[in-house]
């Protein structure tokens, strides 16, 4: 049986469509997803269900007394109310109550709550039979391992989502709306929030763009496209099927419709004065023909990414040493040893909070650890996305952002029109003077995508880039990433881009412990538990060791090396620069169109030479990883 259905809805803002005559059911137990591109009108049609606005025509039929809670996208962040209050501010009246008497019953006796004060608040719920209602909160409270007393200021990011998801539950609703519930929340909390949700009984309507999160979770997916609402029963991989296969009739059907009109538009330059009266009709057909033209609302275009090419960089892009870090007494690193050469794509997880965002400024120079070292490579480029969008002005415009005043910017060794360059990443011309403070999150994120794409890089540095994209635009950033020949850094807890992405994993696995992995989330997963139950036994398939308690935060000792070996370690990086450099001018010589059409000695010399500099340059590597871990 239906618990709500949309009827023929129409919604629009100005002369903007949202909703065009939508049809949508949902019935008891389903669980579905609803995509679609950012700016669609996904928010909007969730506060049309929730009664926070109402359609411009159409019906919204609902269920008798049928409860909707919403757990909107945006969370509060300075909150001084307590985990008790907001969660009891989901019953309304009653939840104020009981805020009350919850506090009430902590202040009992001291000047500003007396035995009277209590009595008063146990009658006024007892009247309105609130005891029930006090044992919901306190139930959810349970459920979902919060403490009551603990302000929602003090709180992170995953918890305070945790504390609105309870607020949201409390009064047992029906139908629970969750706009991006995923948003911001580390891996672990996204995984506990995937198994609640499972167990949840009863009907469930979430927007993400986290593709597994949707393919664990959803029953049906409905996207809205266009102002148009679609329904796929079935799993994300069978939408995707079907949805290329819509969009590919919508062309042809498109292509034949323009042929059409392009056909009737030649009739009719061709004068009809004898014709006039007995052609009438299709002179009518045509101006409806180009009435349909112009109110179709054609496919939005993908986002262009490019990269700005730049030299190359040296083999080693950073050695870390026995890095050791901690503020204060928490340590945030304890021991790390790790070595990033040239085209690894690395990513790293972790909690919030643990220490990710740290290690890529221990690993980019701008901290120093408090023992050991890190060891740069030669010839770095860095663009570094960052998670705060620190780069963007939000007083400035978007254009500014990018062209600081210019017309013009450098993309490939070309010259691009700014307008055009912000046009691929879906920054309509009307939209370029606009203060980047307006813009919405995932505006914000394709603008720095820009800017920083526009610099030449060889080292890559992205911390949580993937934060408010719609699903076409992250799948497209992955495929730039695939291609990239650069070095990676990625700080990510979407599971499925970094599958997609990365080639080895950094864990950050809790009191300073921090692992490395090949591959991405899905096998940190199946090799940390296996290294888990093996215990000591596997500490072989890490870059980090633990030390006992003892010496927890003192660094491993390393055997002294005699002079002359100090001396060859000291000087061989400059030795494997010079290597490297004769590596890529050969290969630049031997690139060149002309250079088979030498004569057979010379291109027999270069050749070889180039093989040899190859077994000198790993020699030259072999010899630093020796004497380094001597």
């Amino acid at each position: 049986m239906p618990l709500l259905s949309l009827n023929n809805v129409s919604l629009a803002y100005g002369h903007h469509p949202l909703l065009q005559h939508v049809d949508f059911q949902i019935d008891k137990g389903e669980r579905v997803c609803l995509v679609g591109r950012n700016g669609t009108g996904k928010s909007t049609l969730f506060r049309v269900i929730s009664r926070q606005a109402e359609p411009d025509e159409g019906e919204v039929w609902r269920k008798d007394t049928l409860k909707v809670a919403y757990l909107e996208q945006d969370v509060p962040t300075n909150s001084d109310q307590t985990i008790y209050q907001v969660v009891a501010s989901g019953l309304g009246e009653m939840g104020q109550l009981l805020t009350d008497y919850h506090n009430a019953v902590h202040h009992v006796g001291a000047d500003e709550v007396s035995l009277d004060t209590l009595a008063e608040l146990q009658h006024q719920i007892e009247a309105h039979d609130g005891w029930n209602a006090n044992q919901k909160v306190d139930s959810v409270l349970s459920r979902l391992e919060l403490d009551a007393d603990k302000l929602l200021i003090d709180c992170s990011g995953g918890m305070r989502r945790r504390v609105l998801l309870a607020r949201a539950l409390v009064s047992e609703p029906d139908l629970l709306l969750l706009d991006e519930p995923t948003n911001h929340m580390d891996i672990a909390a996204i995984t506990w929030m995937e198994e609640f949700l499972l167990n949840y009984k009863g009907a469930l309507i979430f927007i993400t763009h986290d593709r597994t999160f949707l393919s664990h979770l959803a029953t049906r997916i409905v996207e809205l496209d266009r102002g148009v609402l679609s329904s796929f029963p079935g799993n994300y991989a069978s939408y995707l099927v079907k949805k290329e296969e819509m969009l590919e009739a919508e062309n042809r059907a498109n292509a034949k419709f323009d042929k059409k009109l392009s056909e009737h538009e030649v009739w009719i330059r061709q004068g009809i004065k004898a014709r006039r009266t007995r052609n009438e009709g299709k002179v009518r057909r045509l101006e409806e023909m180009r009435r349909q033209a112009r109110e179709r609302i054609n496919t939005q275009g993908k986002v262009n990414f490019n990269l700005n090419s730049s030299e190359t960089s040296g083999k080693l892009v950073a050695d870390m040493r026995h890095v050791h870090f901690q503020y204060g007494d928490q340590i945030i690193i304890n021991d790390l040893s790790s070595r990033i050469m040239r085209g690894d794509r690395i990513g790293i997880i972790g909690p919030n909070g643990s220490g990710k965002s740290t290690l890529l400024r221990i690993i980019l120079g701008d901290l120093q650890p408090q023992s050991g070292e890190v060891v740069m490579g030669t010839k770095l480029q860095v663009a570094y996305f960052d998670q705060h969008r620190g780069d963007l002005n939000p007083e400035k415009s978007v254009r500014d952002n990018i062209s600081e005043g210019t017309d013009q910017v450098m993309i490939r060794g070309q010259s691009r029109h700014v307008i055009s360059y912000l046009r691929d990443f879906l920054f309509p011309p009307e939209r370029v003077e606009s203060p980047v403070k307006i813009l919405s999150g995932g505006e914000r994120n394709r603008l720095l995508l820009a800017k920083i794409f526009l610099q030449p890089a060889n080292l890559m540095v992205l911390d949580e880039p993937t934060n408010d994209l719609d699903v076409d635009t992250l799948e497209l950033l992955e495929e730039l990433l695939s291609d990239y020949d650069g070095t990676l850094l990625l700080v990510s807890h979407d599971r499925a881009f970094l599958d997609n992405v990365v080639t080895s994993t950094i864990a950050f696995e809790g009191e300073g412990e921090v692992h490395e992995y090949v591959g991405g989330y899905e096998d940190w997963l199946r090799q940390s538990k296996t290294r888990q139950t093996a215990g000591d036994d596997n500490k072989s398939n890490t870059v980090t060791k633990s030390q006992d308690n003892k010496s927890a935060t003192t660094p491993v000792a390393k055997k002294k090396l005699a002079y002359k070996e100090q001396r060859e370690l000291d000087g061989l990086p400059k030795i494997i620069e010079q290597f490297e450099t004769e590596q890529q001018q050969l290969e630049q010589q031997i690139g060149q169109v002309d250079f088979y059409q030498q004569d057979k000695d010379t291109i027999k010399t270069a050749l070889d030479r180039l093989e040899q500099v190859k077994q000198e340059l790993q020699t030259a590597f072999d010899r630093w990883e020796f004497l380094d871990n001597s």
